[in-house]
């Protein structure tokens, strides 16, 4: 057998070759372990600036001056982000920056930067002794233009409800920007009363004189739904002329729409040039009319009210035209979908049906502008059949706010989906009201 000699200087070679190596293979180790290490480090600082600058978004809206809201922005952030990157992580020390806040012509930018540093192990042998990783985040939360629209119907008039109503509304409103925001308030029963209108193109919105406003109402009359959301069009689409990049219509109402405004054609001359509300009941009845439309529950007076209203009114307007006579954008008559009125004569059937058939109208149209409509149901009567043709109240919010649990015949996906919520008790206005202002606030991010 042949033997291969190994002389004493090769076998130094060959520990020094293994030596290096064995220091190129901690290197490697090291590099992948902390490197792990240090991703790890990363994704959670990552997700606690997103969640910091997101959690600011939402307190910049509190404060009665940027002063105030920058402070709540900051204040928020540093919250959230103490709480979602624990002290001593993984063995790193953080730094979190003090987060930016800048307004600029109604659109509000968030920023914020951390740094965390960790000491390393293995990658030591390649002389570092300290790995160090940052981030940096940031928000953008868009100009709203918001029309919030409350039912002051005689329905809502029960134990407890009124108060629940006017408490909510109020914590509702505090959800968002007087600074910056824009929010027109009005509500609703026969007519409907635009208590603050949109001051122009003015940033801003009173939030006091709303506040005051909500505490002073009263709940009776009927409900002549559409009018309420002809007057959130209305106050969108020609009071604000510089629209913002997110508009929104609030609407809470207890029950489906069983009055509507128009011209109508009478018996008494002096009456067909005063636009009015007729009003029919849930169910097979008489009739009543004709009310003003700019007023909660105020008849027009003799000769133009009738207690049983088809001794006055003599048939229906082909069009919706309370504000405009001559006005061609919403049918009346004659439909055959979603509900058929076939003709103009004043009966409960046709009444109710017009009456539901404009509310989803308007409601559509408001979303073709680009619109948003949220809407907040109460009460029982919304899951109770009622109407000729027995339908939930509740159908016709979701088909207002286009939800993708609608009547088939409502959604449509190509158009802004907004959100319905369903109070059952009083105690639900509250919850209800917050979730529609969390999702107010996350589209407008």
């Amino acid at each position: 057998m042949k033997k291969i000699a190994v002389h004493k200087g090769q076998k130094g070679s060959v520990s020094i070759i293994v030596a290096v190596s064995l220091v190129a293979l901690l290197g490697i180790i090291g590099l992948v372990v902390d490197s792990g290490f240090g991703y790890m480090i990363k994704a959670r600082l990552d997700a606690a600036t997103d969640g910091a600058v997101i959690a600011a978004g939402e307190a910049v809206t509190r404060g009665n001056n940027q002063t105030q809201q920058t402070a709540n922005a900051q204040q928020a952030a540093t919250a959230f982000f103490a709480a979602n990157y624990p002290t001593g992580f993984l063995g790193s020390s953080v730094a979190a920056g003090t987060p930016s806040i800048v307004f600029n012509a109604g659109t509000v930018t968030i920023g914020m930067t951390a740094q965390a540093s960790v000491p390393v192990t293995f990658m030591q042998t390649l002389g570092f002794k300290v790995l160090n990783v940052s981030t940096s985040s940031q928000a953008i939360r868009r100009t709203l233009d918001m029309a919030f629209v409350i039912d002051n119907t005689g329905s809502l008039n029960t134990s407890g409800v009124p108060a629940a109503v006017r408490s909510n509304a109020v914590a509702f409103l505090n959800n968002f920007d007087v600074t910056n925001d824009r929010v027109a308030l009005m509500h609703f029963a026969y007519g409907t009363v635009v208590d603050v209108p949109f001051n122009g193109n003015a940033r801003g919105f009173d939030r006091a004189t709303m506040t005051t406003d909500i505490n002073n109402y009263t709940f009776n009359g009927s409900t002549n739904s559409a009018e309420a959301i002809w007057n959130a069009r209305n106050q969108l689409n020609t009071v604000i002329t510089q629209p913002s990049s997110l508009r929104v219509i609030v609407f809470f109402s207890d029950g489906a729409p069983n009055s509507f405004s128009s011209f109508f054609t009478t018996n008494q001359g002096g009456c067909n040039n005063k636009a009015g509300t007729i009003a029919s009941p849930d169910s097979a009845g008489t009739m009543s009319g004709l009310y003003s439309m700019t007023a909660l529950n105020q008849a027009l007076g003799s000769p133009c009210f009738q207690s049983n209203v088809t001794r006055l009114v003599t048939a229906m307007p082909k069009w919706y035209n309370a504000h405009n006579v001559n006005e061609q954008i919403f049918p009346v008559w004659p439909v055959t979908a979603p509900r058929a009125v076939p003709n103009g004569n004043i009966t409960y059937v046709n009444v109710n049906r017009a009456s539901r058939n404009l509310l989803e109208a308007m409601a559509a149209q408001a979303r073709i502008e680009g619109t948003y409509v949220f809407t907040l149901g109460y009460g029982p009567e919304l899951v109770a059949p009622a109407g000729p043709d027995n339908e939930l109240g509740e159908d016709v919010l979701k088909c207002m706010a286009n939800t993708p649990d609608s009547l088939a015949r409502c959604y449509n996906p190509k158009q802004p989906v907004g959100v319905f919520c369903y109070a059952a008790t009083p105690a639900d206005l509250k919850p209800c009201f917050s979730q529609l202002a969390s999702q107010i606030l996350r589209i407008s991010r």
